[in-house]
């Protein structure tokens, strides 16, 4: 079966698909390392986190090392959790159009194959984890109870993107287990902010799917929410802005944080105001450039560290 036929159908034309060697090309799509756009959105609020903590600490001895290892520990487990994903889901996937083309419904890896790779993955992600101290350890390790049973939430609830804001927004609770030993209502607000913002970002991308699911049973907030998505999607974009406002207030920040606050607010107004659901295309885009809107944030955060410490 040739390359083209067996790419993921909505990634063509990546690194992967053109550069990467042939034998490797199913496990890195397994890892999803030819749509880096989730690993990126896992980046985002450990980014956020790093950033707003270091500035409480007004110290950034630490933070160019964290800033490095949540790189690269978000992509190694954002890869493990699409794996073990994809073998819980391959049954689901084999009937989906858009997700079929996938490796293991495809036939290009075996489940035992794809665990092993994810065992792989998971090391190098707990090698990251042993970086830093032992409540940072503890608290990261917790998170995988969270990992562990998402896929399987889209069977039994409307609401699959809750669970996936727990996963997705751990990082805001590990920025600061890292740069202080515990966590306060600073960390847990900001948390609260970014599992707001998961489940309005999601809830676009599973318009994708939302025909496929409905065939197969499969629940999310897109199905749920329906012609009412674009004020779901106020309220809980405006519920991310409004939290990640409150933890920015409570750690005291300076103007730059706040202008990386309105930019990162502007750039969610302009998803809603362009939204249309029955475009899938659209929607794809529009959830990839969440990715732009969190490195706003992150950018008016960084700054307002930089000055408070210098």
């Amino acid at each position: 079966m040739s390359d083209a036929v067996t790419r993921v159908a909505d990634a063509t034309g990546n690194w992967v698909d053109t550069l990467a060697p042939s034998w490797s090309r199913p496990y890195l799509r397994l890892a999803r390392l030819d749509r880096p756009i989730g690993s990126w959105l896992l980046l985002m609020p450990c980014w956020w986190a790093a950033a707003l903590s270091a500035a409480i600490a007004h110290d950034l001895g630490r933070l160019p090392l964290d800033i490095l290892l949540f790189f690269i520990g978000a992509f190694a487990m954002r890869g493990a959790g699409c794996t073990w994903n994809d073998i819980t889901d391959r049954d689901l996937d084999a009937r989906v159009e858009r997700t079929r083309s996938r490796p293991i419904p495809a036939g290009q890896v075996s489940v035992k194959q794809a665990l092993v790779f994810l065992v792989l993955q998971s090391l190098i992600g707990l090698a990251v984890l042993l970086q830093f101290n032992r409540f940072a350890v503890v608290t990261g390790i917790a998170s995988l109870v969270i990992v562990a049973v998402y896929p399987f939430m889209k069977r039994i609830t409307w609401w699959p993107q809750i669970v996936l804001g727990l996963a997705f927004s751990w990082g805001a609770l590990m920025g600061f287990a890292v740069t202080f030993g515990r966590l306060g209502l600073t960390a847990f607000v900001l948390y609260a902010g970014s599992i707001a913002w998961v489940i309005a970002y999601d809830t676009i991308y599973a318009h994708q799917d939302i025909e496929d699911d409905a065939l197969i049973g499969v629940k999310s907030t897109a199905r749920l929410f329906g012609e009412r998505t674009h004020q779901a999607l106020v309220v809980f974009y405006g519920l991310a802005v409004l939290l990640i406002g409150v933890a920015l207030m409570l750690a005291g920040t300076g103007i730059a944080a706040w202008i990386g606050l309105a930019a990162f607010a502007a750039h969610l107004a302009w998803q809603v105001r362009n939204l249309r659901i029955g475009d899938s295309a659209l929607c794809l885009r529009l959830f990839k450039s969440n990715r732009d809107a969190g490195l706003l944030l992150f950018a008016g955060l960084l700054t307002d560290a930089v000055i408070r410490v210098l």
